[in-house]
């Protein structure tokens, strides 16, 4: 009998139907391809290990970000200065040669009356994450995200990672960092904030 997936996709509002057969055989296509023989005992079970942890790799398509930034907390006795989260994980994946990215991300925001529990921003870069991506885009969409949903006074994100599309092919240089970073509003318009938000990087 076909297995079908069926999950909203958040990233492009489309519903999918997949055949989880179908993914499977197209693993074993690829391995074929590679010039091995997907049959024999250490691999006959890889194309069902590879759909799953592809459903683990980019479980991103079928989570909000948004959701998790909707419950907000008023009672912070005024505070409205920076609120930051340093060396949060991620592993994801680069679109171009869907290969890894590994990295951690520094965010910050200037609350408004109200913040948000700080595991849920680290939840909103992992789902981020757990899509195909350019560390470029990612870096703009946790920003963008938190703006649009909290509305504070400014937003701040840097990302360092290693792309191993240039560690593990093509070029094959090692332990070159990639840096990204954006800002908006207080962090973007006033210097000052903007480098307070680089001093506790470092």
């Amino acid at each position: 009998m076909t297995s079908v997936i069926t999950k909203k996709n958040f990233h492009n509002s489309l519903e999918k139907s997949i055949s989880k057969e179908d993914a499977e055989k197209a693993v074993e296509t690829l391995i074929r391809w590679a010039g091995d023989d997907p049959s024999r005992e250490g691999l006959r079970e890889t194309p069902k290990r590879v759909v799953k942890a592809f459903n683990e790799f980019f479980s991103g398509y079928n989570e909000s970000p948004d959701d998790y930034l909707s419950k907000t907390f008023e009672d912070v006795q005024g505070y409205e200065d920076i609120v930051m989260l340093k060396d949060i994980s991620f592993h994801s994946h680069c679109e171009h040669h869907m290969v890894p990215i590994i990295g951690k991300v520094h965010l910050a925001y200037i609350p408004i009356k109200k913040v948000v529990g700080i595991s849920k921003l680290a939840r909103v870069v992992d789902i981020f994450a757990k899509r195909l991506q350019t560390q470029e885009t990612m870096t703009q969409q946790i920003a963008n995200c938190i703006e649009k949903s909290l509305k504070p006074k400014g937003v701040a994100v840097y990302i360092e990672a290693l792309h191993q599309c240039m560690t593990t092919r093509g070029v094959q240089k090692p332990n070159v960092s990639t840096i990204t970073s954006c800002f908006l509003g207080e962090f973007k318009t006033d210097k000052t904030i903007g480098q307070r938000f680089t001093d506790f990087i470092k």
